[in-house]
């Protein structure tokens, strides 16, 4: 049977949500839409992977897990951008995460825990995932292995960004953030192309509250105390890689693609 349209239609269908709808890709250069189906292709080569980034406030971790979840077709899971959305929904568990956020405190493993197993069944995090800010305790990494033994699964790679305390106040005191993604950038180490704003989006970047010096020496001083025995426990699995995150962006990164690569030999030979 033909079907059959009213004069209406286009009207009535700009009112409804289409899913499936193709988005106009007419604006996007052809190098870049060659680009994009290149790492697809390439990502149906990849293995799976698991990676946490370890580093205190400021160290690079926000810059660089993006850049790796991209380069291996992983998911990018921050912490902080998990607690920080739960917020919203004022339950008690959400007032607990502010009120240590609010005192530069590390949140309580319960209210992680259950923010990072719903995260992890999300359909972009299959492939592997990258972990930013997480995790700060021992009982935290015993629980993350756990849950990847239930599915047979193990982590692959623990990597310390090593900065100095000097470094990461000049570095968080200015920095600004795209609330959604949580892409981190700098005026000086990092900056977005148009000022202000974020690089894919166009959104307007925002300072956080608790990226000032005094908060910041708490929570340096914090992540001294609790993460020594993190990076201890994967020292002992000997899973532990470390990098000087004193170095520009594109050094630290071409350095942590180089351990990566360099594991994988390892695990063959």
């Amino acid at each position: 049977l033909p079907l059959l349209i009213s004069p209406s239609f286009p009207h009535a269908m700009a009112d409804c949500k289409r899913p499936w709808e193709i988005p106009d890709l007419s604006t996007v250069p052809t190098s870049s839409l060659v680009e994009e189906i290149q790492r697809r292709l390439r990502c149906k080569r990849e293995p799976e992977r698991r990676i946490v980034l370890i580093g205190p406030p400021g160290a690079g971790k926000g810059t660089q897990a993006p850049s790796l979840a991209k380069e291996y077709c992983i998911c990018r899971v921050a912490m902080g951008d998990l607690l920080r959305n739960a917020i919203v929904s004022s339950s008690p568990i959400a007032k607990k995460a502010r009120d240590a956020m609010d005192a530069g405190e590390l949140v309580g493993d319960d209210v992680v825990i259950d923010l990072l197993k719903e995260k992890l069944q999300e359909p972009q995090c299959r492939r592997g995932f990258v972990l930013d800010g997480f995790p700060r305790t021992v009982n935290q990494a015993r629980k993350l292995d756990d849950m990847l033994g239930q599915s047979s699964k193990t982590l692959d790679n623990a990597i310390e960004l090593q900065v100095s305390k000097r470094t990461i106040i000049e570095r968080v005191s200015g920095r600004l953030i795209h609330r959604k993604s949580g892409r981190a950038y700098h005026p000086k180490f990092h900056p977005p192309v148009v000022a202000g704003k974020d690089d894919i989006t166009g959104e307007h970047l925002i300072h956080r509250t608790d990226d000032n010096p005094d908060l910041l020496r708490k929570r340096y001083e914090t992540y001294g105390t609790f993460t020594g025995g993190v990076l201890k426990y994967y020292e002992n699995q000997g899973k532990l890689g470390k990098i000087n995150g004193d170095q520009p962006v594109k050094s630290v990164f071409s350095d942590l693609l180089k351990y990566i690569r360099g594991s994988d030999v390892c695990k063959k030979s």
